[in-house]
């Protein structure tokens, strides 16, 4: 009998490292709390350290050493190199186009990258009231790029959403250019529909298809996410959220 060995990392683990690999060494990243926050510390600590974070609240350059648990934690205007009114960092840093990545979650997603952050079943009658846009719209329609991260499953992945909060597509920005999950990455086809171009490892085609609420479109040169190295495994469990739990929690 074969024996099967397990891997030594967890699915949210993978996902914030393939996340953090693809930010370049001085990126300008727009930040949010969770799963994106742990990407973009991640980077800044192993090979992009010159990568500029920026919080919603208006710390431009924080430097965390642990992960913050709200765009309010002290240490991120403690840490940065400055800080400015909201007003300004959505006028001045996101519309002006000073910002080449932006992270975002969601609840929902549609082929085309489309988000839902507003509600769950009807906008009148919701089974579920969620947070709501906040700053999701400019961010996809302004930054360069826009990363976002999600736990791939039917719910999540939707033929159609309950309600568009976030267009997939950018205004001065190239919109979602990619969607990071636990099982791999998906990016934009030439017509704009979202196609699974890497997955990671130990997933198959057949799981990634049974997680998506449409028929999912799987590119050609379908590529296999390198499992952590040690050195990201390290520098992504030595970040601890300011409660004291791990990264990996």
């Amino acid at each position: 009998m074969t024996q099967v060995i397990a891997p030594t990392y967890t699915a949210d683990e993978m996902m914030a490292v393939a996340a953090a690999r693809r930010l370049r060494d001085g990126a300008v990243c727009f930040v949010g709390i969770g799963l994106p926050s742990r990407a973009a510390n991640l980077a800044r600590a192993t090979h992009a350290p010159h990568c500029v974070l920026v919080y919603e609240s208006g710390t431009i350059g924080a430097k965390p050493s642990h992960l913050p648990l709200s765009i309010g934690d002290g240490e991120l205007a403690e840490t940065a190199d400055a800080v400015v009114s909201v007003p300004e960092i959505f006028g001045y840093w996101l519309q002006g186009g000073r910002i080449d990545v932006g992270f975002l979650g969601a609840a929902q997603i549609d082929r085309f990258g489309n988000l839902n952050s507003t509600v769950i079943g009807p906008y009148d009658r919701p089974r579920v009231r969620l947070p709501g846009a906040g700053g999701a719209p400019e961010i996809a329609a302004w930054c360069r790029e826009t990363f976002v991260m999600l736990k791939q499953s039917p719910r999540t992945f939707v033929q159609q959403l309950d309600f568009r909060t976030t267009a997939g597509a950018g205004l001065d920005g190239a919109g979602v250019t990619c969607v990071v999950t636990d099982l791999g990455v998906l990016e934009p086809d030439g017509t704009g529909e979202l196609t699974l171009t890497d997955l990671h490892a130990d997933v198959t085609v057949e799981q990634a298809r049974e997680a998506t609420g449409w028929e999912l479109r799987v590119a050609g040169s379908l590529r296999t996410s390198a499992p952590p190295t040690d050195t990201e495994l390290d520098a992504l469990r030595a970040l601890r959220p300011a409660n004291g739990q791990t990264s990996g929690a």
